[in-house]
């Protein structure tokens, strides 16, 4: 299909904020076989957004939109999709209440201006019903609009979860029968999960499976669609069980879920604590756990421990061990996660050390050589990664790969 992404906001046609939503959205379009005509970015104005709206409906069979969908008085897009499509702004309960929910502890200020959210274009629907998120889709002369917000976190996950499976099977036919699942995957590669399910993919009778890397992991949607919704049911069925059996616990989630809130449940299910000692990830493993509500019920906390020296003091790691292997060596990481053990008292205590880059490799550990280590009451564990990328997507993959090698050893002791 050809689409169009019109980007909105003042803030990206005056270079305040680079638009990387745009060129995200085009890379994965691209990807999933689709081809981008054109990308628009304009300012914040009702009449300027409703003509480039109209315009684009003229020459792309989708549009993606993104921004202007806040509580502030300059996010316009509603207001502008309303006037320039003539459909009047309707007051949605349904998403009234989640924002009740989600924002119970907000000023009364502030949870009055989050009630703008629940006013969208007639004919709107919710494009993921558990998402805590702004953003929608309307069909305007067979066409599907997808409106996400500008916020580039956000608008990712929207867009990789639930816009680029609907475009998948969109034919026109708003009654068809679809069903999907997005299964997230970490420790495979997008080429590795593929030829694992290529095998399954049946376009030609409404089955389509995607494969959209979301740096450090990897999302594959299932869509089924048809008209015989206890066929569809089924198939859907079978192949959820067989993507299940195949990837195995490559697959730590679906859906909403993150590496760290699954670990999260299930260091609460196991009444276990957890610890961290970092080294190379800088505070990003521990920042990903505090990021879920509730972590303080299992996480204690972590040691950022750079140089040597807060190595040996802090995490009596020994002296021979450094100086014989290195900072960077399986030795240390093992040393560095008994430390954060036995200094918190946790069940597991997880640790990484290694070259973030882009300087400081060698020949025998080039940038990108990081080790890992998991200790237990029973065991220590270690492991080395050969990681590519800048320094982010290094230090990301670290603390990604630490996350789930502490969930593997809590499914492991299950």
């Amino acid at each position: 299909m050809r689409g169009e992404i019109i980007a909105i906001g003042d803030e990206l046609t005056t270079g305040r904020i680079i638009n990387t939503t745009s060129f995200f959205a085009a890379s994965q379009l691209f990807t999933a076989g689709h081809e981008v005509i054109a990308m628009t970015t304009i300012g914040d104005e009702v009449e300027l957004i409703g003509q480039t709206i109209r315009q684009a409906l003229g020459r792309a069979d989708f549009i993606i939109v993104t921004g202007g969908l806040g509580p502030t008085t300059d996010d316009l897009t509603n207001i502008a999709v309303s006037a320039a499509l003539e459909r009047p702004a309707t007051f949605y309960p349904e998403i009234s209440k989640k924002i009740a929910a989600h924002g119970a502890n907000n000023p009364p200020e502030v949870q009055s201006a989050l009630e703008k959210l629940a006013w969208l274009p007639a004919g709107a629907h919710a494009l993921h019903t558990e998402a805590e998120t702004a953003g929608y889709f309307l069909v305007q002369d067979g066409k599907p609009i997808f409106f996400l917000p500008g916020v580039p976190h956000e608008m990712k996950e929207l867009l990789v979860e639930t816009v680029l499976t609907r475009l998948a099977v969109w034919e026109g036919e708003e009654g068809r029968r679809v069903r999907q699942k997005v299964y997230k995957v970490v420790g495979l590669a997008e080429a590795e999960i593929n030829n694992k399910l290529e095998h399954l993919e049946d376009p030609a009778h409404g089955v389509r499976i995607g494969y959209y890397p979301v740096l450090p992991e990897v999302h594959v949607s299932l869509t089924v669609a048809g008209n015989g919704e206890a066929t569809i049911d089924q198939r859907f069925r079978d192949l959820d069980t067989a993507i299940s059996e195949i990837l195995g616990r490559a697959i730590y989630g679906c859906g909403i879920d993150s590496l760290e809130s699954v670990v999260g449940r299930l260091l609460n299910w196991q009444g276990k604590t957890l610890a961290v000692a970092e080294s190379c990830s800088g505070g990003l493993l521990a920042h990903k756990i505090t990021r879920v509500s509730g972590s303080s019920a299992y996480f204690l906390g972590g040691v950022v421990a750079y140089s040597n020296d807060l190595k040996e003091r802090l995490l009596g790691v020994p002296a021979g061990v450094l100086l014989q292997h290195g900072a960077v060596s399986s030795e240390t990481a093992l040393a560095m996660a008994e430390g954060i053990r036995r200094l918190t008292g946790a069940d597991l205590g997880v640790a990484t050390t290694g070259i973030a880059g882009p300087g400081g490799g060698s020949e025998a550990k080039p940038v990108g050589t990081v080790y890992m280590a998991l200790a237990t009451a029973t065991r220590t564990d270690d492991r080395l990664l050969r990681l590519a990328g800048d320094r982010w997507q290094i230090q990301e993959h670290a603390s990604q790969f630490a996350l789930d090698m502490v969930r593997r050893s809590l499914l492991d002791s299950q």
